[in-house]
């Protein structure tokens, strides 16, 4: 709870709410009323009322009559004891799920006043002692007894994105500025900087960037924390385990000593680059024999790197706390992981339309050519592998996280049954993907594998396990040297 101090910015959101021009559903004046109970029902009624008003929060103003908005002053104090503890640790105990809520006491003109600010309904309707209520009017009866209601907020719950939330609330212009690395918005988006600091905080609220609220101040969203924060950790807790971890081992495994660990404290659109090349200084380097000359190049290409770093940023699972995207590069492979289930299977991530849980966060990258058209990456990534006859990479469903692997160079010889039968089924889904449809074929897999055409054989071996994994089909059950296709196709 916050003390009685002078506080512009709390007594310009108090005028604002004064004038509004009635009590709504997300708005209550109180005078005196202190029941606690009372007190709890209203921060779930008004809780679950402001998401289905499309509202960041909701508001019970004390000391302010509603009949005709008179500015009287209350008696109510927050600090009160009650049952023997402070009635916010109280009402914190009562209210599920986890809510964000909080007194004010002000002084307005010499009125004692008490605002309570109640963020809206975020995970499942809000509870107060096991039982959702909403606001109706000057009611507040249980959600339940209203169906129709109920129905609308659960839709609206799984509506509201992660990127629209709140992760920082009433700020300045100033505030936000210091925050934001707006510069790198603007040189991404290709706009001209704007003079004018309103004219910047103006665009980047197009965007939902920022948001204006009830005070005249502004809210980061948390599409903005996670692009562009000069330092995540100036948010949520939650919101720094969002961070890019890179981790760099001697051996390969985790046991192995730790030799760099690298936390990026920047937002995803402001640090990626300094990412980037911080994990290609370190990259052993691989030669490439050429149709003329032997060149060096990264370990792991520079297109396949960034193909799916990128996209374990743009489809991990935001709700899921404690957990973000890792980099681990270990002796021989390179571990690219992110939280959440993958959206569909991971032998389906080519071939199958994209599908994304954050796509203000994906569409915004796009539009700043931090990430390739929908489905277009993966396919670059793949040929890259494929021109370096690396050894295929691994999609896995890893219980709650997906990862992706990338193998240091090993000849077909080296390679396991497995890889072998995943690099089969790689290039005939790059193969029709890329071609017009076209067939994988023997002579064609030799090239990805650097078999010699006198030991074609051995690819007509990898050609028949893979079908016996179900992975590839003939292209034309009639035509023996038509060629094959992927399973799906």
């Amino acid at each position: 709870m916050t003390a009685s101090k002078p506080d512009t910015q709390k007594a310009k959101l108090v005028e604002n709410l004064v004038a509004s021009p009635a009590e709504t559903s997300w708005l209550e004046f109180e005078t005196n009323n202190s029941d606690p109970g009372m007190i709890g029902k209203m921060i779930s009624a008004l809780s679950n009322a402001a998401l289905l008003d499309e509202r960041d929060t909701a508001y019970v103003l004390w000391g302010v009559r509603d009949e005709d908005r008179a500015v009287v002053g209350t008696e109510f104090r927050p600090d009160k004891k009650h049952k023997m503890h402070d009635l916010e640790f109280w009402l914190r105990r009562k209210i599920k799920p986890d809510l964000d809520f909080h007194f004010d006491t002000i002084d307005h003109h010499g009125a004692r006043l008490v605002l309570l600010t109640i963020a809206a309904a975020n995970k499942s309707p809000t509870l107060f002692d096991g039982e959702s209520y909403i606001r109706i009017e000057s009611a507040t009866p249980r959600l339940s007894m209203h169906p129709e209601l109920e129905r609308r907020l659960w839709n609206a719950l799984q509506a509201v994105p992660w990127e629209a939330r709140m992760a920082m609330e009433s700020l300045s212009g100033d505030e936000v500025l210091a925050r934001l690395d707006y510069l790198t918005y603007f040189l991404l988006t290709k706009h001209p900087t704007p003079g004018a600091p309103q004219e910047i905080l103006a665009r980047l609220s197009d965007d939902k960037i920022i948001r204006p609220d009830d005070a005249g101040q502004w809210s980061i969203t948390n599409l903005g924390a996670i692009l562009f924060a000069w330092n995540l950790n100036d948010f949520s807790t939650s919101m720094a385990y969002k961070g890019i971890r890179f981790a760099a081992y001697d051996g390969a495994g985790r046991s192995a000593k730790n030799r760099w660990v690298r936390d990026e404290e920047k937002g995803y659109a402001s640090g990626l680059r300094g990412m980037l090349n911080h994990i290609d200084e370190l990259l052993p380097e691989n030669e490439h024999l050429g149709t003329v000359i032997r060149r060096s190049y990264p370990l792991y290409p520079k297109v396949a790197l960034r193909e799916f770093i990128v996209n374990a940023l743009i489809h991990q699972d935001m709700t899921i706390t404690g957990a973000g995207p890792r980099i681990s590069l270990f002796s021989d492979r390179l571990e690219i992981s992110n939280p959440g289930k993958p959206l569909i299977p991971a032998n389906r991530f080519l071939g199958s339309n994209p599908r994304s849980r954050n796509e203000r966060l994906s569409s915004l990258m796009r539009r700043m050519g931090l990430c390739e058209e929908r489905g277009t990456g993966v396919i670059q990534a793949l040929r890259t592998i494929e021109i370096f006859q690396l050894p295929p990479p691994e999609f896995r469903d890893d219980l709650d996280a997906v990862r992706v692997t990338l193998f240091a160079p090993r000849s077909f010889a080296k390679m396991t049954r497995d890889e072998r039968i995943r690099a089969c089924y790689q290039h005939a889904a790059l193969t029709y993907l890329s071609n017009g449809n076209t067939p994988m074929r023997n002579m064609t897999l030799c090239e990805r594998f650097g078999i010699d055409k006198r030991n074609a054989a051995q690819a007509s071996t990898v050609i028949k396990q893979t079908m016996e994994a179900g992975l590839v089909k003939p292209a034309d059950p009639g035509r023996p040297r038509a060629g094959y296709v992927p399973f799906w196709a």
